[in-house]
């Protein structure tokens, strides 16, 4: 059968699986399921790699998801979120997640450019009482001496609530169509840009990289991640699909605050990091044993874990449909 009539045959029967999702019964869900994976093995075996199978990839995945989390809802419902439901999540994510680092990251090259060519550029962004408070703790030896100035337990509720606060507010600011998240993005970004470009221009660049990156791995992360979130609700504004405008922003509401939840255990152990450990000045060694698992776990949970999940799902579709 050709692809166009293959689709043309099921395109409606897939629709209303993707629009009912979230409403029918486990029941009607796990025959729902049976049919995909056997539109799905079709759609494999004959078109590899056309956009039809990668959307049945995509709604299949959907739908295991889905049936895995009602198996496990009473007893298991808070390890099925961060092991399940959140990666796969991310899985459907990959491309906000990856726009939301980009935009991150270019306002950062940004923020570090137009600091070499004009000097007061990190005075507008920092705050020209920063700056000096800084330029006197470089003159007596320890640029970083503001993390040693606060009470711990009192910093650490302090930048918690900041870091909730700072990310909730990239999230929500998606509402505005996806541009109110790419505006906290770009500002977020330029000013990491500028931050460090400062510490390069007054020589105590590797200082700050084995200090502020012990917290500021999973902190940044945090912000990028709450972009994707933010972006998601936005682009279901702007992209609603087979949805009517009102059901498409509510599915993706309500995916950014999933998103949103899960970055929970990333603030509380950045504020923990910052509060604790950034003011020890460690050395090289102890710093790179926090900053480098840091990043490592960021890229494996949710980078590689939703792939590798969704994956597995596939491989157990095909068998499921043998």
């Amino acid at each position: 059968m050709r692809e166009a009539l293959f689709k043309k045959h099921n395109l409606d029967k897939w629709q209303e699986f993707e629009e009912d999702a979230l409403n029918v019964n486990p029941d009607i869900l796990s025959e729902r399921f049976i049919a995909l994976t056997d539109d799905l093995s079709y759609a494999r075996t004959f078109y590899p790699d056309s956009p039809t199978t990668k959307y049945l990839n995509g709604l299949t995945s959907s739908l295991f998801s889905k049936i895995y989390a009602n198996k496990r809802e009473k007893a298991n419902r808070f390890i099925t979120f961060w092991k399940v439901e959140l990666p796969f999540l991310f899985y459907q994510s990959q491309k906000q997640l990856l726009f939301s680092f980009i935009i991150f990251t270019i306002s950062a090259l940004i923020g570090a450019v137009s600091a070499a060519y004009d000097d007061s550029f990190a005075r507008l962004i920092l705050g020209n009482e920063y700056v000096e408070i800084t330029l006197e703790n470089v003159e007596k030896g320890d640029p970083l001496a503001v993390y040693g100035n606060q009470d711990e337990i009192s910093m650490f509720f302090l930048i918690t609530i900041n870091n909730i606060r700072v990310s909730f507010i990239t999230f929500v600011m998606g509402i505005f169509f996806s541009v109110g998240t790419g505006y906290f993005l770009i500002f977020n970004g330029i000013m990491v840009g500028v931050f460090q470009y400062f510490c390069y221009q007054h020589g105590f660049l590797e200082t700050s990289l084995l200090t502020i990156w012990l917290h500021g791995t999973l902190e940044i992360s945090s912000i990028v991640i709450a972009g994707c979130a933010g972006l998601v609700m936005g682009n279901s504004l702007l992209f609603p699909k087979t949805f009517t405008r009102l059901e498409s922003f509510k599915k993706g509401a309500k995916q950014g605050l999933k998103i949103i939840i899960g970055l929970v255990p990333l603030f509380i152990t950045a504020g923990f990091i910052e509060s604790f450990l950034t003011r020890k000045h460690l050395s090289l060694i102890p710093s790179m044993m926090i900053i480098l698992p840091s990043a490592l776990f960021i890229i494996w949970y949710f980078v590689v874990y939703p792939i590798q999940l969704n994956r597995f799902s596939n491989e157990k579709f095909i068998k499921n449909s043998l």
